[in-house]
């Protein structure tokens, strides 16, 4: 009878001491915090050949998903019309600091569209890090024509 109340005890005591291990940067959930608004930062690169897709009109969600084994950086975008396909999120080189910056790049449609809704428009674009590349990476920025949203450690 003592054996089994102690072992109660111990884990009723430990079991409160856990939560601030969510709270810790050990903790793969927190990673990367939630996006923030930011300003674009427009970055050209002599001798690189451009993306023919224009960039998304503007970003409205990003995220990054930790997984076993990396994570999924997943953005949402608006488009000015319906039909935009061909979603990607293109990295630009590794900047200093840790700063990986994506643009949202779709292809617009072949013929002309009209707007409709916000939700009929949305696109939704991700890309997949391993552990080895998010080891060096400290902000990741999604950048799109009008805003940019990041996420730090």
């Amino acid at each position: 009878m003592r054996l089994p109340f102690v072992a109660l005890l111990v884990v009723a005591l430990a079991l409160p001491a856990c939560g601030g291990f969510r709270d810790s940067r050990l903790n793969p959930l927190n990673w990367f915090g939630r996006s923030q608004p930011m300003q674009t930062a427009a970055v050209v690169l002599p001798g690189t050949p451009a993306d023919p897709r224009p960039l998304v009109a503007q970003v409205l969600s990003m995220s990054v998903e930790p997984l076993p084994g990396g994570a999924i950086v997943k953005a949402t975008g608006l488009p000015p019309t319906q039909g935009h396909w061909a979603a990607e999120l293109v990295a630009l080189p590794l900047e200093d600091g840790g700063r990986q910056v994506y643009e949202f790049r779709l292809a617009p449609p072949p013929d002309p569209t009209r707007a409709s809704t916000q939700f009929s428009r949305e696109v939704t674009a991700a890309v997949y890090l391993s552990d080895i590349k998010l080891a060096e990476l400290s902000q990741i920025v999604v950048q799109g024509q009008l805003n940019a949203r990041s996420s730090t450690r």
